[in-house]
């Protein structure tokens, strides 16, 4: 049971820590969180002017869901416990303890934690992602697209109760992290990345 507290806890913590927030603080852009669209993630850096800064971003964002999993499922904790994990990464990303609570959207974060639980799941998920980015080219409605669906192929891909439930959730709180995005969306404002670029 400690074991289990420790690494939820550990997960929460590592999810805490904004690649985006960190990496545009080293390369002297500022605090992602004041510029462009005021998220701390990927895409915002990207905004700002620097794509080798965003794919580290978007690698530091997905291994900070993956490798919490990984380990709690290393030392053998159960699928409930790994589930735990995987959404303690993921909402420290959200709700980041080092970063005032003020966090990104959670779609690199959240993708690196799928692939902890299911390299089947996550390669799935990516590619409805990047078909519909593809064919429209709003990052936005491609992470709501890969959001909505993700429970389905979870259903279908992953056999554990407790992974599928984890999954429930992580695509509700993307969700709800996106309702600007929704709202441009629907009113035909949502920029696309060849206006970004």
């Amino acid at each position: 049971m400690l074991t289990i507290l420790v690494l939820v806890i550990g997960g929460y913590f590592v999810g805490s820590l904004s690649s985006a927030i960190i990496v545009a603080r080293l390369a002297g852009l500022g605090d992602p969180r004041t510029q462009g669209s005021g998220n701390p993630g990927a895409t915002n850096i990207l905004r700002l002017g620097s794509k080798r800064l965003a794919g580290i971003v978007l690698l530091g964002d997905a291994l900070k869901g993956f490798l919490p999993v990984w380990l709690a499922q290393e030392v053998g904790a159960n699928a409930w416990a790994v589930a735990g994990v995987g959404l303690a990464a993921f909402w420290g990303h959200l709700y980041p303890v080092f970063f005032g609570f003020r966090g990104g959207k959670g779609v690199a974060t959240g993708l690196g934690v799928l692939l902890g639980f299911s390299w089947s799941l996550a390669l799935a998920v990516l590619g409805i992602w990047l078909s519909i980015f593809w064919c429209w080219r709003i990052s936005s409605l491609s992470a709501l697209c890969a959001a909505i669906l993700a429970p389905f192929l979870a259903w279908w891909l992953v056999p554990d109760s407790a992974i599928r439930f984890a999954v429930v959730l992580l695509a509700i709180f993307l969700l709800w992290r996106h309702q600007d995005n929704i709202r441009r969306l629907l009113s035909g404002q949502e920029d696309r990345a060849s206006k970004q670029n």
